[in-house]
């Protein structure tokens, strides 16, 4: 059964860890792309620019295929390994989760490293809220004006959503479908008799 469904958080948070003087600041983000992340990344090391270490853990798509980790100068290992132990045990996705580490002076040791960037993660999930999000793709569909009861009629019946349409000498609708339904729909439209086109477009 595929897959379309996944855990992330609504909004920003925060949290916060205090260890001998060092200060871990933890910062969630709901994410959807790489380049999003970057952007997030910039500005959080420009704002805490006197920071000693500015590390990270994300994680994107329902199954956390793609993800990274990132010790940003910190023992391998110590930083984001906990941190993306986190999101693991929590169960998110489409998450960026830094802790950015100001130092107080006193060397924690590897184990401590590892249980302060651990809690720092910790509490900013806590802090989050957590929403069950679905992955849908949208459907672009061509068609002469004769088609358009059979094709609205589908659309009821599947309870699909309608984005956007337009009306030319050739009609033109974009339907936001879920992904585990994606298929199955596609196939449907396209055996209607007038459909001219129905192809996957980015959002």
């Amino acid at each position: 059964m595929l897959l379309d469904t996944y855990q992330t958080i609504a909004h920003p948070s925060e949290g916060l860890y205090k260890d001998k003087g060092s200060r871990f600041i933890s910062l969630a983000y709901p994410v959807n792309n790489e380049e999003t992340i970057k952007v997030i990344l910039a500005g959080i090391r420009k704002e805490h620019f006197s920071a000693r270490h500015c590390c990270y853990a994300w994680s994107i798509g329902t199954d956390q295929a793609r993800c990274r980790v990132n010790d940003d100068g910190e023992p391998s290992g110590t930083a984001g390994r906990p941190i993306f132990g986190q999101i693991q045990s929590s169960g998110l996705s489409n998450i960026l989760l830094v802790v950015v580490r100001y130092f107080g002076g006193t060397l924690l040791g590897v184990s401590g490293l590892i249980q302060a960037y651990k809690h720092a993660a910790n509490n900013a999930i806590s802090n989050a809220e957590i929403v069950t999000q679905t992955v849908e793709h949208i459907l672009e569909v061509l068609f002469d004006y004769l088609a358009m009861n059979r094709l609205m009629g589908l659309i009821k019946e599947e309870r699909l959503e309608i984005i956007d349409t337009q009306s030319n000498l050739q009609c033109l609708i974009r339907l936001k479908v879920r992904s585990s339904k994606l298929e199955t729909i596609k196939t449907k439209i396209e055996i209607i008799e007038g459909i001219h086109s129905c192809k996957i477009i980015p959002e």
